[in-house]
């Protein structure tokens, strides 16, 4: 399978359940190390601008953490199952497209068959991370159980996955985050 994206140096695939900080995570690499060197790739949002397409919705609305979103979550991932069920590799493939950067964070990876893509497609250059928060920090964030959405696939596809080559705990401690972040900091500047 011949990527679409450019070669990247390294390709970091972030997941953790809803509220555990992902983006948060994602954004202060991002911000470390420039538009320049690295992007940040949502798998989300291929898949939340085709759903958009067909249901006439704002796509943009569907990018932003509003009740807009949250009114269409279930049917998104309803539909989200229904395209990947069709073509495992769909939103991974969308998402590369005109990439250039050499550090490729994946801030949103959900199932085995998204790291098993990237894996295939970019082989050791692929590294997974973990993001893991303990629930009373994520309720702090707004996270509220949802049937439907947090028994999901989506959301649990990966809770069996053992094999992170990072994991980084985000449970409100500034100064334990921080030490985690310039540790995978270090690694990914020995990769450029």
């Amino acid at each position: 399978m011949a990527p679409l994206g450019g070669a990247p140096r390294l390709v970091l695939l972030f997941s953790g359940k809803r509220k555990s900080g992902k983006d948060f995570v994602t954004d202060a690499l991002h911000s470390r190390l420039g538009a320049d060197v690295c992007a940040i790739l949502r798998l989300s949002g291929p898949l939340k601008e085709q759903y958009a397409q067909e249901h006439g919705l704002d796509f943009q609305r569907l990018l932003d953490a509003s009740t807009y979103k949250e009114a269409f979550r279930k049917d998104m991932i309803r539909w989200g199952e229904e395209q990947r069920c069709a073509d495992p590799g769909f939103f991974c493939r969308k998402v590369v497209e005109g990439v250039s950067q050499p550090v490729w964070l994946v801030s949103d990876t959900r199932r085995p068959s998204d790291i098993q893509w990237f894996q295939e497609a970019y082989g050791p250059v692929t590294q997974t991370v973990r993001v893991v928060a303990l629930e009373q920090s994520r309720q702090q964030r707004g996270w509220v159980f949802t049937p439907g959405v947090d028994d999901a696939e989506s959301e649990c596809g990966l809770d069996d996955f053992e094999d992170f080559n990072w994991v980084i705990e985000n449970h409100g401690e500034e100064q334990l985050l921080e030490e985690q972040l310039q540790n995978l900091l270090g690694f990914i500047r020995s990769r450029l």
